[in-house]
């Protein structure tokens, strides 16, 4: 195995599980997630495949599942007994987080701000408070700080939107070498460029420097689909390089800064509002039995589905990572849109 900046890359793994985060003492994945091709047309000698992190958990998938591994276990070992978390009404953090946290033990408290409204968003609200959580439903961001200190307390870990500290990027990290080992079996080739979701960074961070720790060839493609898009980048940059300074790499190496290209094209109007590439996508992925939504990961595959159809010999790889578990066991005995607290019906725009 080759080596950055004179440490080994295996040498590199084991500095992460040891000195940062001392093992996983929550372990929520289920085994690694397989990789399949997906039938589409594509440019010459293109191929598009899946890799399937919406199978993460049978409970609920996606790549919260692989951050809230680390998440949890560091929060443990600092002995902390209250999660407080940020997302917007709709979440899928937040969801996952009270989901696994409180399965873990924890107490779990969520500020949660306007998103636009629709049925996905709908049941992800009811399901959250289904599971438990405590909800500060805040009107707007420039209130979420007041929010989040009153929900602080002594023995209270927070974690940020999206599950995106060095923590849970690090389940990113792990995710790479994942995929590494998948390509060294012969499950599918080495992709030349890999899609992914960038909302808030944590997913593309750990992604970037586990395949730069694996010496993979791969650039890896993040579309924006959070606003500001220059605070998102911003956001993605910084974390990537807390990730590889945590990893042992030179933050600032031109390798390192080379390996993402961010795609904001396909933002549209902005967080959690449809597009027409967006949708289209999701038709088409439906028809090849994947689950999409409108505010992630509609709009990463409608990214790789054009850069496939435009770009000839090329092996690309869309990372899926939003849960395909039902939300249906989650939601008995929910509260119905009608029954959700007036505070938080307002939040849905």
């Amino acid at each position: 195995m080759r080596t950055q900046g004179d440490v080994p890359a295996k040498a590199v793994m084991g500095n992460l599980g040891k000195d940062c985060f001392h093992g996983v003492s929550h372990p929520l994945m289920e085994g690694s997630t397989p990789i399949s091709r997906l039938d589409i047309a594509c440019a010459a000698s293109t191929e598009v495949w899946v890799k399937r992190d919406d199978l993460s958990a049978a409970s609920y998938g996606g790549n919260k599942v692989r951050k809230l591994e680390h998440i949890l276990s560091e929060a443990s070992r600092l002995g902390k007994k209250r999660l407080v978390t940020i997302g917007a009404v709709g979440s899928h953090h937040v969801l996952a987080t009270t989901l696994f946290g409180r399965a873990a033990g924890f107490e779990v408290h969520a500020v949660l701000v306007p998103q636009p409204r629709s049925e996905h968003v709908v049941s992800d609200i009811c399901a959250t408070l289904n599971a438990g959580a405590h909800v500060h439903p805040s009107a707007s961001w420039a209130a979420v700080p007041w929010h989040v200190m009153r929900a602080m307390t002594r023995d209270a870990y927070f974690v940020p939107p999206g599950g995106s500290n060095v923590a849970g990027a690090v389940g990113y990290v792990s995710a790479a070498r994942e995929l590494a080992v998948q390509v060294r079996a012969g499950e599918c080739p080495e992709p030349d460029a890999i899609f992914v979701a960038l909302g808030s960074g944590g997913t593309a961070a750990g992604l970037a420097v586990g395949l730069e720790i694996e010496q993979m060839k791969a650039q890896l493609v993040a579309v924006c689909v959070a606003d500001p898009a220059w605070a998102t980048i911003a956001g993605m940059r910084l974390l990537t390089r807390q990730t590889a300074v945590a990893a042992g790499l030179a933050s600032d190496s031109e390798a390192l800064s080379r390996r993402v290209r961010v795609e904001a094209s396909f933002l549209g109007r902005g967080y959690g509002h449809a597009t027409a590439a967006g949708v289209a996508a999701i038709a088409e992925a439906s028809k090849l039995g994947l689950t999409l939504d409108d505010t992630y990961t509609g709009k990463t595959f409608a990214g790789a589905l054009a850069y496939a159809r435009a770009n000839a010999n090329q092996q690309i790889l869309y990372w899926n990572t939003l849960s395909s578990a039902s939300l249906e066991p989650l939601l008995r005995g929910a509260p119905t849109e009608r029954e959700l607290p007036e505070a938080i019906a307002r939040l849905l725009v």
